[in-house]
């Protein structure tokens, strides 16, 4: 009887430990990948939770910054004030740019 406690015993405990560690859903490893997707996770709501704010501090500026709204009707609507001329350049559709290599001279 003592024999088999002796063989019995740290068999079933040796089992236990690779059952812990191994296998299983509580597993040493699957506890590892859930804890690591669990940062990656944290670190995206970190970046949504930064977005929320700056796009908050955005539609504030807008509703209470003349000045704001004058920027965003000039680079978005092309508006411009009474008396000013509006400029716009642009390449022409069959324009062939010079090609630049890697040290920096053009070539055609």
């Amino acid at each position: 009887m003592s024999r088999l406690k002796k063989t019995i015993l740290p068999a079933i405990l040796l089992f236990a430990v690779y059952y812990a560690v191994f296998s299983g859903e509580y597993s040493w490893f699957a506890l590892r990948e859930v804890r690591m997707e669990l940062e990656e996770v944290e670190d995206e709501l970190a970046r949504k939770r930064q977005q929320i704010d700056s796009l908050l501090a955005l539609a504030d500026s807008v509703e209470s910054d003349p000045s704001m709204l004058e920027r965003i009707a000039r680079e978005r609507f092309g508006m411009i004030r009474d008396g000013e001329t509006l400029y716009r350049f642009a390449e022409p559709s069959n324009s062939v740019r010079p090609s630049v290599d890697s040290a920096g001279t053009e070539r055609r």
